[in-house]
């Protein structure tokens, strides 16, 4: 059995309350990278399971990295 090294990926992510009291996550730099919560613990955990399953995606499509961000 093999064991993987797990690398640390820092990406930024968007939090905004909707009009139900929900908070609505995304990171912008993954198409389609978004979640929600009652809240913004639930939220940010649930960002965290969809970030990586976008980057598994990108990883399985071939597709380059997501785009550079800078603060």
């Amino acid at each position: 059995m093999k064991l993987v090294e797990a690398k640390k990926v820092h990406l930024p992510v968007l939090v905004e309350k909707d009009e139900d009291g929900f908070f609505v996550v995304e990171c912008p730099l993954l198409q389609g990278c978004y979640t929600q919560g009652k809240t913004l613990d639930e939220a940010l955990k649930n960002i965290h399971e969809v970030i990586e399953l976008c980057l598994e995606v990108q990883k399985d499509e071939n597709v380059g990295p997501p785009l550079k961000y800078e603060v």
